[in-house]
């Protein structure tokens, strides 16, 4: 069979994107997905996205970690299937869509795509370090010189060990680089390596920052490998609300594929 696929990227993480609004893609397939996200042997990404209808809005994101499972929600592969329903015509400059978190709205101006998370009231203090979910869980350490930092070891020993073991988590080493900067690197579950950039994860920094005191304003930038990202929110009675997480998606080619 002949797979027709897009291939986009926010700040360096990149998926492959397949209309499926006919259902043309095995669903569930965790071999074909893992192989298809090879780096050597592939397309290559840090994920797989379906775009499938919707009952009662605009679509429905489905995402696949490269690992082939099916994942939580990804941040930056939302804003990149937001740019994928406007090249499709399916969305002007705005949006609401499922996803399985629930649902999202978003706007689209050129390139850049503003997503809007969800609420975040729970946010666990672990020694010196924070967790919390932000569509995906997000476990969060500051360090003195993130350049230093061996992500994938140190994280991989994170993401398995005590709390989270089997169920897992993100780990994200975060330097903060003036009042309202951070600077971010994420071992990302599923894909266990680190990646250029995590949408969650800089929305779950962003919060955790402004939690732990290390800022006092509610518009962040943060630094990732792959580019830079901005979230911001509104605080009411300790629940984080209207959190957004802003930044580019970019088409990087578009191919066919037998499988």
């Amino acid at each position: 069979m002949q797979l027709s696929f897009y291939k986009y990227q926010g700040t360096g993480n990149d998926f492959i994107i397949i209309d499926n609004r006919q259902l043309i893609f095995r669903k569930n397939d965790t071999k074909l997905i893992a192989e298809l996200c090879n780096r050597k042997f592939g397309i290559g990404a840090d994920g797989l996205v379906l775009l499938e209808l919707s009952d009662l809005h605009d679509f429905t994101m489905v995402y696949y970690n490269a690992d082939g499972h099916e994942g939580s929600m990804c941040g930056n592969g939302g804003r990149c299937i937001v740019a994928f329903a406007k090249y499709l015509k399916i969305i002007d400059n705005s949006t609401v869509f499922d996803a399985v978190d629930g649902v999202h709205q978003a706007n689209i101006e050129n390139n850049t795509v503003s997503l809007k998370m969800n609420d975040v009231s729970a946010i666990q203090e672990i020694s010196d370090e924070l967790f919390l979910d932000t569509g995906s869980p997000h476990h969060i350490t500051f360090v003195d010189n993130l350049e230093k930092v061996d992500v994938k070891t140190i994280g991989k020993e994170i993401r398995y060990g005590a709390p989270y073991f089997d169920q897992g988590t993100n780990v994200n080493f975060v330097e903060q680089k003036d009042k309202n900067t951070f600077k971010v690197r994420t071992y990302e579950r599923g894909v266990e390596d680190e990646t250029l950039s995590c949408g969650t994860g800089v929305t779950a920094v962003a919060i955790a920052s402004h939690k732990a005191k290390k800022t006092n304003t509610n518009n962040i930038s943060l630094e990732t490998l792959g580019g830079s990202l901005e979230v911001s929110f509104t605080v009411d009675n300790n629940i984080y609300k209207n959190v957004f997480l802003k930044g580019s998606a970019i088409l990087v080619f578009k191919g066919e594929i037998n499988i």
